[in-house]
């Protein structure tokens, strides 16, 4: 290794700590001791700091030891550059240096300094995120993100788990050019990769050239942008260390394991673009330290041999000219070196589509004045119907558009629209059509410059200008769709064929008799009970990152995520038979009313490599479902009450627990078994299952309130079905209380069944 590495990341730490410690001396100086520090929304206090040191920083005078302890691994500067092959000193530096980062970045929410705004930055999915009919769609006033908090953490975490994002990427300084900043991101987000955005390079960000060029970022589009300084790398490095603390079950100061987790766990590398001066240098050692690769596009000292990193630590591909190489090609070799160097797996399946395409685009946004054509919404109508046909009927790969195209209706105009998609396989079940037929969400809202929302026959899709003239048409939904399901389901489906109805007649006839089956459906699924089969199912994505966690998935209780129930876990099977959804036979009752199976007893001891010896499937007091961090809610006891709070991930408010959502969380998952607190699904609340043995959901005493609103019509049903009509109303949320004192007045007042009700405990 050359000792320019050492000697730059050792002057770089000495620098920031030296920075840090003059920062907090002059804010305990100017507004005392006791103020408080912490990030928003995040159980993990400043969660490098808590990981690294075990140590709960919630005012400045904590940060006094933290910043000792940085001070204790810096090293001197060396006076000479000679060779060494020892890491070490490096590696103390980049610790230190990101130790000082997090305590800089709190001593700036001490003095309420709120990430930056920035002009004309257009974020999708973030707190400045507004409806695309708001009379301009994302907020084109948008701020820096600042800290992620532990509600968005996991609400990626399904997709980290599952695939779909493979890892995430920490892009620190500036590109060669305006036209290389797009070609890279679009390259990441082709391959669903999480873009975290940092640094400058001359005061010149790679966040100012996405502005420039109308990129549009934000949670929904996998490009966060943290900060203008290299100081935010800290962000993503906080993010990767609250994995290790949501998903994998640890706790602060288990530097080890939390080290160790990220180099094997969590698919994260650092992009370096630009000069690369003495802090980014020390920052870029922290990051080597968590097993993070960082690959430059410049020419700087490399450090090739593996150990900390699963391969090499430091790559020099510089942005050199190639005669006859465009910045695109560029830009995928410099993509394809790191996703190689960090050993990320990537599926990509080809769609012939004029536009770029990835789960990353699925979360754009297409606001009315940048809109070709839309259909349904208000002023018309859209519907998608898949189904199974017999394998004679399906013509593999026919496309055809029956009706007009977008380009003989008037810019921004509508249009009605209906998509049949026919698949044929011997494997094919007709239980799979829901199964399969919820992918077209997804599928289509891959196209960059698509917007699909809702599903049957509430769909509404929008086309922007942007796509129609790169020559986006209809016929493209049905290359998409052939595609993907060959791509995803190859393994069921055989044979696929679309049709895509503009012309009235067609359109009308074939909107019943989608009516006709989604009638079908709901009376088939809804008849499904835990006793009707005789195998429940097993969903182990979450083991990637939680390994001691296992769901189990019957007819009446859907994985915890909320995205998988037992129809898609079947699915899964078939598709997959040696993958994360296994068959479990349901073995011998041993308790009919808590739910205990000989055959799921037996899974869960394998499955959760000991840690857990039995699951009451129908309980949250006794041996519940464990959970990793994925869960939409957490239910929780409140004994005085005798009853079950329910709080959902979207809720920041204080719960009648005395914790939010994100400290609630720290307790439910992990893997953990926690009698009285669960992680769940929210649909699951609606099943007649739904902790059952303990009294089901007569137990519930207090509800966020945007549960309430989500689900009013399945709520009011389950009221009835409790003998209960006014069950609803009786059921406290955060707008009328969120301590137990004035819950339990509440519950008085209305007369909640809970409080007559034998004890839960």
């Amino acid at each position: 290794m050359s000792r320019y590495i050492a000697t730059r990341a050792i002057r770089g730490a000495n620098a920031i700590v030296a920075e840090a410690d003059a920062l907090l001396k002059k804010a305990i100086a100017e507004k005392g001791a006791d103020t408080p520090v912490a990030f928003p929304n995040t159980a993990y206090y400043l969660p490098v700091i808590l990981g690294m040191l075990g140590h709960e920083a919630s005012k400045l005078a904590d940060l006094e030891p933290v910043l000792d302890h940085a001070m204790r691994m810096l090293h001197p500067i060396p006076d000479a550059e000679v060779w060494t092959p020892y890491l070490g000193e490096t590696l103390d530096s980049g610790m230190a240096t990101l130790l000082a980062e997090e305590v800089i970045e709190a001593v700036r929410f001490a003095y309420g300094e709120e990430p930056q705004a920035y002009p004309g930055l257009v974020l999708a999915g973030s707190t400045s995120f507004t409806s695309p009919d708001n009379g301009g769609g994302p907020s084109t006033d948008g701020h820096l993100n600042g800290p992620i908090d532990d509600i968005q953490l996991r609400s990626w975490g399904i997709q980290l788990v599952d695939g779909r994002m493979p890892g995430f990427a920490a892009i620190v300084g500036a590109a060669h050019s305006n036209e290389a900043a797009v070609a890279i991101v679009r390259e990441l987000q082709k391959r669903n990769i999480l873009t975290f955005l940092v640094g400058n390079v001359n005061g010149r960000s790679m966040i100012d050239q996405l502005v420039e060029e109308g990129v549009e970022m934000g949670y929904d589009t996998y490009i966060v942008p943290f900060g203008r300084d290299t100081i935010s790398a800290i962000y993503p490095l906080g993010f990767a260390t609250r994995s290790a603390l949501t998903f994998g079950g640890m706790k602060g100061g288990q530097w080890r394991d939390i080290l160790l987790y990220n180099k094997f766990r969590v698919f994260a590398f650092v992009l370096a673009l630009g000069e690369v001066d003495d802090l980014k240098y020390a920052t870029a050692a922290g990051a080597i330290s968590y097993g993070f690769p960082v690959i430059a596009d410049t020419v700087i000292p490399e450090i090739l041999p593996t150990g900390i990193t699963r391969y090499e630590h430091v790559i020099s591909m510089p942005w050199k000219e190639i005669e006859g190489e465009t910045e695109e090609e560029k830009a995928v070799r410099l993509v394809q070196k790191a996703i190689e160097v960090r050993g990320v797996k990537i599926q990509i399946t080809e769609v012939p589509v004029p536009v770029p395409y990835g789960s990353a685009f699925e979360g754009e946004v297409v606001r009315r004045a940048d809109m070709r054509v839309e259909f349904g919404g208000k002023n018309s109508r859209a519907y998608e119907y898949l189904r199974m046909v017999d394998l004679d009927e399906v013509e593999d790969g026919k496309i055809e558009l029956i009706g007009p195209d977008l380009d003989e209706t008037e810019e921004g105009g509508f249009m009605d629209l209906g998509i049949l998609v026919e698949v044929a396989g011997r494997k094919m079940e007709k239980d799979f059509e829901p199964v399969l037929e919820r992918q077209i969400h997804y599928f289509v809202n891959g196209a960059s410059g698509i917007q699909h929302i809702g599903q049957r026959d509430i769909a509404w899709i929008r086309i922007s200008k942007s796509a129609a003239e790169k020559g986006f048409n209809l016929k493209h939904f049905g290359d998409i769709l052939y595609a993907r399901f060959h791509g995803d389901f190859g393994a069921i489906v055989d044979k696929v064929q679309v049709k895509i109805f503009t012309e009235s007649e067609l359109y009308a006839e074939w909107l019943e008799k989608a009516r006709v089956a989604y009638d079908e459906r709901n009376v088939r699924i809804g008849t499904m009970t835990d006793e009707s089969v005789d195998q429940f199912y097993s969903c182990t994505l979450c083991q990637s990152f939680a390994p001691d966690h296992v769901c189990i998935v019957s007819p009446e209780r859907l994985g915890l995520c909320g995205a998988y129930n037992w129809l898609d876990c079947k699915a899964s099977f078939q598709i997959n038979p040696t993958g994360p959804n296994q068959p479990i036979i349901k073995g011998d009752i041993m308790d009919t009313e808590k739910g205990y199976f000989s055959g799921v007893n037996e899974y869960a001891v394998s499955a959760s490599h000991g840690s857990v010896s039995e699951v009451a499937v129908y309980s949250i007091m006794e041996n519940p479902m464990t959970a990793c961090g994925c869960f939409e809610c957490i239910a929780m006891l409140i004994p005085e009450a005798n009853g079950i709070m329910i709080v959902s991930r979207e809720d920041t408010s204080m719960t009648p627990a005395g914790m939010t959502f994100s400290t609630l969380a720290g307790v439910a998952g992990g893997g953990l078994q926690t009698p009285g607190v669960m992680g769940h699904g929210k649909f699951y609340i609606t099943s007649p299952k739904f902790i059952s043995a303990d009294g089901g959901f007569k137990r519930v005493v207090w509800m966020s309130s945007i549960l309430k609103e989500q689900m009013a019509d399945q709520l009011n049903e389950v009221a009835e079905r409790e003998g209960d009509p006014d069950l609803i109303e009786k059921i406290a949320d955060e707008t009328i209380c969120t301590d137990v004192e004035n819950l339990l007045k509440h519950l008085q007042e209305k007369g909640h069944p809970a409080l007559e009700m034998e004890p839960m405990m």
